[in-house]
């Protein structure tokens, strides 16, 4: 099959806990979701100033933890509305640790108080299936773009890899062509349990960074031993958090409640079954909750859990919490080990390549939709693509909550 369906997956988890497994299959599924990691990792740390080692630190104990709490693979994404405008507007450092406090409290009050359960009981399955299909196809959108040399951060450094020296073939951007290979390769080895498609992605994307100049990202690599400062950007002014409450914590509240908690713990049920138990809305907010504070104490950037980046691990080999285990466990030691030098590692990849995790799992995201039977339900969801596109997804999640709640009243029970 082209992309795995929910129905069968669903069977996996049924009544049982998943054991936890350490293979190649875990391990590529583990690498599944660093086209969405790394771009606006990369992009806060150029442009806001955040440091490396804050962030993957702060990263890789949230993986950790997600693991050995869920007992099944959980998505670790940034938010993406604060991140993606924070690197556009090249807000301060400050300013970001003042929306990631505020979001950690925000995600307690409506975690704790069961507003968030209320809300998900309440939540129409089209509308939630409108934010999975949404997040997908703008996940597509993103790997295209990676691929072709349009991204925020290509747009930033105004080329099209920007840690190569090799830019062009000719005239045509080097992406397009990495991007090609890396989609005939996935296509290839996508259903392959012995070869895993993302394991050799990372590895081809690697191998073309080191032949294609990226050794150059390697000047400065060493060890140096040691962990991330506390508060490294101190305690935010209360102009700081003025300013983000209103610029930035309010338009990411209805994404993430839409995203990374109804759609994520929806899709998380469907790949796992019963073995997802612990995966509800109020345990994802309280969980981003605590992910926040500890992003806040050593300046990392805001979390949360994304349906997106779930399917990203999912489709590329990833089961149990064993995937986790392993990226969780690699960030944490290599920035104990090489402290702010860890992004050399990173800028081996080209964009191009990250851009094919990214189609792919977007891919796989937006299939979701396929259980919706009725031709309202289809509707909601729909507008809701629409409305993301022309505007953003938390503007689609209130469209649709809207939306279905018209046609219930005019007796079209979506």
């Amino acid at each position: 099959m082209f992309f795995g369906t929910t129905a069968n997956t669903k069977k996996m988890g049924a009544g049982m806990t998943l054991p936890l497994r350490f293979n190649r299959l875990e391990l590529a599924g583990s690498l599944g979701d660093l086209g969405t990691m790394l771009p606006l990792a990369i992009g806060m740390i150029v442009v806001n100033g955040l440091t490396p080692s804050g962030i993957f630190f702060t990263v890789g104990l949230f993986y950790i933890f997600s693991g050995l709490y869920y007992g099944v693979t959980t998505a670790v994404q940034p938010m993406k509305v604060i991140s993606a405008y924070a690197v556009a507007a090249a807000l301060s450092a400050q300013q970001i640790q003042a929306a990631t406090l505020a979001m950690a409290v925000i995600l307690v009050l409506v975690g704790a108080s069961g507003a968030i359960s209320w809300i998900s009981k309440h939540t129409p399955k089209p509308v939630i299936r409108g934010v999975q299909l949404a997040t997908g196809v703008l996940l597509m959108i993103q790997g295209i773009k990676c691929m072709v040399g349009t991204s925020t951060l290509q747009q930033l450094h105004r080329l099209a890899e920007p840690y190569l020296i090799w830019q062009h073939i000719g005239r045509l951007p080097i992406g397009i062509p990495i991007g090609i290979a890396g989609i005939f390769l996935t296509l290839v080895l996508l259903d392959n349990r012995k070869i895993p498609a993302g394991l050799v992605i990372i590895g081809f994307g690697l191998l073309l960074g080191l032949c294609l100049g990226g050794l150059k990202s390697l000047d400065n690599f060493g060890l140096s031993v040691g962990i991330p400062a506390l508060m490294p950007f101190g305690m935010p002014a209360r102009i700081d958090f003025t300013f983000a409450f209103f610029a930035l914590v309010l338009p990411q509240v209805p994404m993430t409640i839409g995203n990374a908690v109804l759609a994520n713990a929806d899709l998380s049920n469907q790949y796992f079954g019963d073995a997802a138990r612990k995966v509800t809305a109020r345990s994802l907010c309280l969980s981003m909750a605590l992910a926040n504070l500890l992003a806040f104490a050593f300046g990392g950037m805001p979390l949360c859990h994304g349906a997106g980046g779930l399917a990203a691990h999912y489709r590329f080999g990833a089961r149990t919490a064993g995937s986790n285990l392993m990226i969780g466990i690699f960030m944490v030691l290599a920035v104990i080990l090489l402290g702010d030098r860890l992004l050399s590692l990173f800028h081996l990849i080209p964009l191009a390549v990250l851009g094919v995790l990214l189609f792919f799992a977007g891919g796989q995201l937006a299939l979701s939709i396929t259980d919706l039977q009725k031709r309202s339900e289809m509707f909601i969801s729909l507008s809701m693509l629409g409305i993301a596109l022309a505007s953003n997804l938390a503007v689609g999640f209130l469209a649709g909550i809207l939306l279905a709640f018209i046609l219930r009243r005019r007796g079209l029970n979506p």
